[in-house]
């Protein structure tokens, strides 16, 4: 017989960053202890319920008992069991004693034993049909596992007040007051952070008339919404304050980070949005600080209108329903007014100091310990970026300031109290103080890209900068001896390799990489702690190349391709992937692969081979012929090749198909004449380059 299972733990309000993933590693714990030991129906569901106050989980078609399982042990090698006149020795005779006691069985004979090989050697197998269990019983310990395993932040330590385990201490996240097992409309008896299970629990603090009864476990979720004025489920709750969000902000956007939603959900039990003012004043202060402002301390939604400019009303998630939510609204205004004048005062202070009066102050800041303090990182970014801007084209004097002042807000008040806004307020500290725009806008997007699928800078100074900033950082944090190690990158390298590469691929920007590494390497010139670690970090970039060139949806063959090459630049690199795609599907590809690969292998084996061809001996026609073809053919490729048109010069290499073919099939390569042999190598070099031009195609040979 099967029915649904009800498990809550009511307690006193978790932690809200934490609810969700402790809801759903709750019951998941549960729902995988109970299938672990064949409590559940094929059919079975679990459904996960998390409050500010409760952990819960329900799971449809529960068995009241375990289903029987049949055992198969292994007993002992025939070796150990048996002595030289085949008779059981004591160790059997042992081991059967010892099997009946824990399978509850009279007695066990060797005689019901299989004999049978275990991989090694023969051994002696038991086989028996061990009989469920009562789910009281295996809940017990499922449940007790499924709480010790949980993700909890912190634990805390208390004395449980009343029932039978009053006066002893209990570990948990919050302290629990509630235990619900029900299994259908009965009570599981179990016991867990010394309280015993039962069917009540409690309702919201303020809208619920007292104790909620549980009489059914399937009736759970209805019975705390109807008398409890709770919505159990996360995601419900979660989708009621969004589509509430939406409705209440009417013609204007809402900003709803869902990082905020998730823990406004956990602080809620049943959700009701009322819409807030604050003086208009206050609109003077850069828009990111009043959003960040109220996101971060005050949990509110900012509002803004279809142009993205900030309105003076914003949204609340209240706990509290009431026909008349004045004194609510009232509350909330009142305390967030503080806090918008601090961002005010902030703004208003450090626009009273030049950022450029600041950088020297970078001094005092550290840095790294074996590389200097922020000023001497800020020279080496300012030096890096010129050199970088030349590379680029763009103005080098416009990089230089831009880089000089791209830190100085660090030591503003407004980053001090929101690190979040590091860059954002340098640009508008920056056009205070009459900087350029192009150098007030290279502060914010030195920063960019911060993640995978943040923009990139717009600017040719952003740019510069930004390129500089993540060099430094990985060049020297690695030359330091700092690289990633499995997965641990502090220093967020990996982040700074991706960003470098995605301005390179994206933003086709016609540099070296080598040159860049050099550049990069050449600022802590004199650092004794330091040691150039370019061989070291290229092959590192490369590897990041492939994982951002899988996620444009090239096959790992094509990537492999043009990436083995270690290609210096980056800005022609999806031309060639595209090339080489467009060439992996003609028919010609999969021979001409197989044919490159194969010269590959015989060049590698030969050192020192010519690339000058002697015609006077080429003496076999297929190799006259495939020299002609090669002839005949390279400046169309060359030309194909000088214009970027990497698709033309490989569909025109597709033509030496046969002629490859026939050279392999009639010449014999590794002829004993050795000036004959010496011909060949070098006509298959001249090949090997001119199939190579684009990408290694042998690559795409399977």
């Amino acid at each position: 017989m099967s029915n649904t299972l009800l498990i809550e733990i009511f307690t006193e309000e978790l932690p809200p960053k934490a609810l969700a993933k402790l809801g759903e590693a709750f019951a998941n714990g549960i729902f995988n202890g109970l299938k672990a030991r064949d409590f559940l129906d094929q059919d079975a569901l679990a459904t996960t319920y998390a409050t500010p106050r409760r952990l819960a989980v329900s799971i449809s078609h529960v068995r009241a008992t375990s289903l029987d399982k049949t055992m198969r042990e292994k007993v002992l090698p025939v070796s150990v069991a048996l002595n030289a006149e085949g008779q059981p020795t004591a160790p059997l005779l042992k081991k059967l004693a010892a099997l009946a006691a824990a399978t509850n069985t009279d007695a066990i004979t060797p005689a019901q034993l299989e004999r049978a090989p275990d991989g090694k050697a023969e051994s002696f197998f038991y086989s028996y049909t061990a009989k469920g269990v009562a789910l009281s019983n295996g809940l017990q310990v499922v449940l007790e596992e499924a709480v010790a395993k949980l993700p909890i932040p912190k634990q805390m330590s208390y004395q449980r007040q009343h029932g039978h385990a009053a006066g002893t201490t209990v570990n948990f996240v919050r302290p629990a007051h509630g235990l619900i097992a029900l299994h259908g409309e009965h009570i599981v008896p179990l016991t867990l952070l010394g309280l015993d299970a039962g069917r009540t629990t409690g309702g919201h603090r303020f809208l619920s008339q007292g104790e909620v009864t549980i009489a059914n476990a399937d009736r759970y979720a209805e019975t705390l919404a109807s008398e409890g004025k709770v919505i159990a489920s996360f995601d419900q709750r979660k989708e009621k304050i969004r589509s509430a969000l939406l409705t209440s902000a009417a013609d204007d956007q809402v900003l709803m980070p869902e990082a905020l939603l998730d823990e406004v959900t956990a602080l809620v039990e049943w959700p009701v949005v009322y819409a807030c003012k604050f003086e208009d004043a206050f609109l003077a202060v850069p828009q990111e600080c009043l959003i960040l402002t109220m996101q971060t301390n005050q949990k509110y939604f900012a509002l803004t209108d279809s142009a993205g400019k900030l309105r003076s009303r914003f949204l609340i998630v209240s706990n509290l329903a009431t026909d008349d939510p004045h004194d609510i609204i009232q509350g909330n205004e009142r305390v967030v007014r503080p806090r918008l004048s601090d961002a005010k005062f902030f703004f208003e202070h450090d626009q009273k100091k030049k950022l450029a009066e600041r950088v020297p102050l970078l001094a005092n800041v550290v840095y790294h310990n074996k590389l200097g303090n922020q000023l001497q990182r800020t020279e080496r970014v300012q030096a890096l970026a010129a050199a970088i801007a030349k590379l680029l084209g763009t103005d080098i004097a416009l990089a230089e300031r831009g880089a000089l002042l791209a830190k100085a807000d660090l030591l503003t008040d407004m980053v001090g109290e929101f690190p979040e806004l590091q860059g954002i307020m340098g640009t508008y500290y920056a056009r205070h103080d009459g900087e350029a725009d192009d150098i007030a806008q290279a502060i914010s997007e030195h920063y960019q890209p911060r993640f995978a699928g943040d923009a990139l800078p717009a600017t040719g100074t952003g740019t510069a900068v930004a390129l500089a900033d993540k060099l430094e950082t990985l060049v020297g944090i690695w030359g330091i001896g700092l690289q990633p190690t499995g997965d641990k990158d502090p220093f967020a390298l990996r982040r700074h390799a991706l960003g470098v590469l995605r301005m390179l691929l994206e933003k086709r920007l016609p540099v070296s990489l080598n040159q860049l590494l050099k550049d990069a390497a050449k600022q802590f010139a004199g650092n004794p702690n330091f040691k150039d670690p370019g061989s070291d970090v290229l092959p590192f970039l490369y590897d990041r190349l492939r994982g951002l060139l899988r996620e444009r949806g090239y096959s790992q063959s094509e990537i492999e391709a043009v990436v083995a090459q270690q290609p210096d630049r980056l800005d022609n690199i999806i031309e060639r992937l595209d090339a080489v795609q467009a060439f992996a599907a003609l028919p010609e590809a999969e021979a001409l692969a197989a044919a490159n690969k194969r010269i590959t292998n015989i060049l590698k084996k030969t050192d020192g081979v010519s690339s000058d061809v002697q015609h006077d001996l080429l003496r076999d026609a297929a190799e006259q012929q495939l020299f002609s073809a090669m002839h005949a053919l390279k400046p169309q490729v060359d030309a194909a090749f000088a214009k970027g048109d990497f698709s033309g010069a490989l569909k025109a290499l597709a033509q030496l198909r046969q002629n490859v073919d026939a050279f392999f099939n009639d010449v014999m390569v590794m002829a004993e004449d050795e000036q004959l042999r010496n011909n060949r190598l070098a006509l298959l070099s001249n090949l090997h380059v001119m199939l190579n031009q684009v990408a290694d195609i042998s690559k795409l040979a399977a």
